[in-house]
């Protein structure tokens, strides 16, 4: 017994020095990878001192005397916050992953440096006029005063064992470039499509399984156009698939990259439909979750430029937000400024307009943690890169892109540059024609009380029957004519109705002479929005609150009748099925309803994947249209598709008994934060990523996009701000934390006030930091 004794004592004695080792090294991690965020710093390159205010949740107030310095004192703020999330971004866009990651990262080094994106970034820098120059370089000298200050380096530096190197103009332009890539997503949509046809489905069928958006869905635009649309025409031939395994290869490659994800919501009411009597303004983008969040919330205030809002980490400026006159939202448009062209080889080069011609050739070495370098030769063609050539499958087409953003002029930045310093209408219509890509749907409020909507960009024009849907010969017959023209770009002033609202859904009405796009969000989102903004005859924040956090699915209503005619197949289906007949399709986190419904509808998109190649294919107006009128897919399996619903009923359920029952909603479809790097090794998983109980399904107003595989949502909504131009009561919120440390306190603690759908008051609180920047 003593014995034992003895060796309790020993356990104790351990686990005790243990817990101390790792207290003292938590504060020594800590002490070691945090900014300074008090006192006093010394950053050459300043006119004059900056002021950074920090307030207890964290958000940023810079002040300056100049616009140089403003921007400087933005950078070296951004970089305190965020500098490992900044390093990575500008790795990304540079195709250098693999140098710090090692071998697994080179494929998609190999991608990225084929997209030629960071060589773009150079050439849009060297053609920017001074001003705008003036901006990216201030902003990059305050990134490398504060390396060159030898600051506290964020925990991932030291895991991976480098320093990162100085910056230079190209890292800030890059990530801009990165984002439109990402939400330029109608090359992924092409190649979609493409592998469909590789699979011997014909556009018939395609269209059938993707329709496009359907008649009776809001419009963003409700006047009809002065101008009628030319006559439909054939559709361009689409060269036949040679190589299935490459575009999925392709398709693979471009899945790998750190996604935005594009959907969003924002609405504007005039001061006829606002309770204040002013406008009011609501924007809530919805995009890719990631630790630390996508935004970084500031207050930037110079004699000449005073803005706040949300911005990205290494970019200069505020992307969505206000000025002393303005607020402005933002959702992506989904216009197609991508094609894939199919090129035909000959004697080394490429057939394009009846010559051959040689490919313009690109080297590229390719640094590698670990292992040898890699050298890359990117073929260039006259459309863009030839992207196909970083699969690995020999003799198929080649595939070239064409993107506006691969053009060497591009002043996207002085956009928003502009929009920080516009008061009114014109001031920002003429900020944003300076806007190349990512088109977006731009909502203007003012503090005169008018409202609008502009989206603006440089859009391709395509010859008659190039739809834009599928890849096309490039042989110089299916060339961009130009781009549409500006007066044709949508755009509203003060519309009669009262209020604008975009979902992602179609901005033109029928009938519009340019065809923009074709692969809209359905326009669920955009619809619910309009409904509940018509309930009331006045609207205030409070309003507006409640709609960005509404999570009833339209998809319920559609699919009851559906219900209401299958045959359950078992008691337990019965049950479920009277349950979510009587169900209002609010899904809260803790609903069963949303549960049983949500794994249902998830059976049912399995309606297609013999035909498809892939187990989900998510189509709800295909699947409507199905269960409502039959369709192929059920014929090939031997039954109709109300037995087909019936099955995936029963399926469903077996699907979550197996799973430990009938869950609330919310214990399965968690909001899943993920560090883009950690998330792969298990032992840091948990300490770098978060993860909260979300409500919602694709198609909700605060949408709660998911894995059907295992009901975990990776997309939904990055920021919410709601708006009273002129000061107003304005609010704003974002997940996680200002802070992207890891042992910051300050790098999760917005999480559970942005998931019980709660606000901070817009602007800096209380200050409770002060840093003085001084030359």
């Amino acid at each position: 017994m003593r014995i034992l004794s003895i060796l309790g004592r020993i356990v104790l004695i351990v686990a005790f020095v243990a817990l101390l080792i790792a207290v003292a090294g938590f504060y020594y991690l800590k002490n070691t990878t945090l900014p300074q965020t008090s006192g006093r710093l010394v950053m050459p390159g300043l006119s004059a001192p900056v002021e950074i205010i920090r307030d207890e949740h964290d958000i940023i107030h810079v002040k300056a005397a100049n616009e140089h310095d403003l921007f400087f004192g933005q950078a070296v703020a951004q970089a305190q916050e965020r500098l490992w999330q900044m390093e990575f971004q500008r790795r990304v866009g540079a195709g250098r992953l693999a140098e710090v990651l090692g071998p697994e990262a080179v494929k998609t080094d190999e991608y990225l440096r084929t997209l030629g994106v960071y060589r773009a970034a150079e050439q849009a820098y060297e053609n920017l006029p001074d001003d705008l120059k003036a901006i990216v370089d201030a902003y990059t000298d305050g990134i490398n005063a504060y390396l060159a200050s030898n600051p506290p380096l964020p925990l991932e530096f030291k895991l991976l064992g480098f320093r990162p190197e100085p910056w230079k103009p190209a890292d800030v332009l890059v990530w801009q470039k990165m984002m439109s890539y990402d939400l330029s997503g109608n090359m992924d949509e092409e190649l979609k499509r493409y592998r469909l046809l590789a699979r011997g489905l014909s556009k018939e069928r395609i269209e059938q399984l993707w329709p496009d958006y359907q008649p009776g869905m809001p419009v963003i635009l409700h006047q009809v156009p002065a101008r009628p649309q030319p006559e439909k025409t054939p559709e361009a031939p689409t060269p036949a698939p040679t190589g299935a395994k490459s575009v999925e290869e392709l398709l693979a490659l471009n899945a790998s990259l750190p996604h935005i994800v594009s959907a969003s919501n924002n609405w504007v009411i005039a001061p006829s439909r606002s309770a204040s009597g002013k406008p009011l303004l609501a924007d809530d983008p919805h995009l890719g979750l990631s630790a630390p969040s996508i935004w970084i919330l500031m207050e930037l205030e110079s004699p000449t430029y005073h803005a706040r809002g949300a911005t990205f980490p290494g970019l200069p400026t505020v992307v969505i937000g206000e000025n002393e006159h303005i607020a402005w939202a933002v959702t992506n448009h989904h216009v197609d400024v991508q094609d894939l062209y199919v090129l035909e080889e000959k004697d080394g080069g490429y057939v394009y307009k009846g010559r051959v011609l040689p490919y313009r050739l690109r080297h590229e070495t390719i640094a590698v943690k670990g292992g040898q370098p890699v050298e890359l030769t990117v073929r260039q063609s006259v459309y863009g890169p030839v992207i196909s050539d970083v699969t690995s499958t020999a003799g198929t087409s080649p595939l070239a892109l064409a993107w506006v953003s691969l053009e060497p002029e591009d002043e996207t930045m002085a956009a928003f540059y502009g929009l920080g310093k516009a008061s009114n209408w014109q001031d920002f219509v003429t900020a944003l024609s300076r806007l190349k890509a990512p088109s977006q749907n731009f909502l203007y409020a003012d503090d005169a009380g008018n409202i609008g909507y502009f989206a603006p960009g440089k859009v391709p024009l395509r010859k008659p029957g190039h739809s834009g849907k599928y890849p096309v010969p490039g042989n110089g017959e299916w060339d961009w004519q130009g781009y549409v023209p500006p007066e044709w770009l949508p755009q509203v002033y003060n519309p009669p109705e009262g209020y604008i609202v975009t979902a992602n859904n179609r901005s033109t009405p029928p009938g519009w002479p340019y065809d923009l796009g074709h692969d809209w969000a359905p326009g669920f989102r955009a619809e619910r929005i309009e409904q509940m903004i018509n309930e009331r005859e006045k609207l205030t924040p409070e309003d507006f609150m409640r709609v960005q956090n509404d999570v009833v699915s339209p998809l319920v209503r559609r699919l009851q009748p559906v219900l209401a005619r299958i045959e359950p197949k078992s008691q337990e289906a019965a049950k479920w099925r009277q349950k979510l007949l009587a169900w209002d399709g609010n899904e809260q986190p803790d609903s069963l309803e949303a549960t049983v419904f949500e794994a249902w509808y998830t059976e049912l998109t399995r309606l297609a994947e013999a035909e498809v190649g892939q187990p989900y294919w998510d189509s709800p107006f295909y699947l409507l249209n199905a269960l409502n009128n039959g369709d192929a897919a059920c014929d090939a399996r031997g039954q109709s598709c109300l037995d087909f619903a019936a099955d995936a009923l029963d399926r469903a359920l077996e699907r979550l008994e197996n799973h430990g029952g009938v869950l609330p909603w919310g214990e399965l479809h968690r909001a899943h934060f993920d560090h883009a790097v950690m998330t792969n090794v298990p032992q840091l998983r948990r300490f770098f990523d978060r993860y909260v109980a979300h409500g919602g399904d694709p198609y909700t107003i605060n949408v709660g996009k998911y894995d059907p595989s295992t009901f975990e949502m990776y997309h939904g909504p990055s920021y919410r701000e709601i708006i009273t131009p002129g000061g107003g009561p304005s609010y704003w919120i974002h997940p996680m934390g200002q802070s992207g440390n890891v042992l910051s306190r300050h790098y999760a603690d917005l999480l559970p006030l942005w998931a019980r759908g709660e606000y901070l008051p817009l602007g800096t609180g209380k200050p409770f930091k002060r840093l003085v920047l001084e030359p």
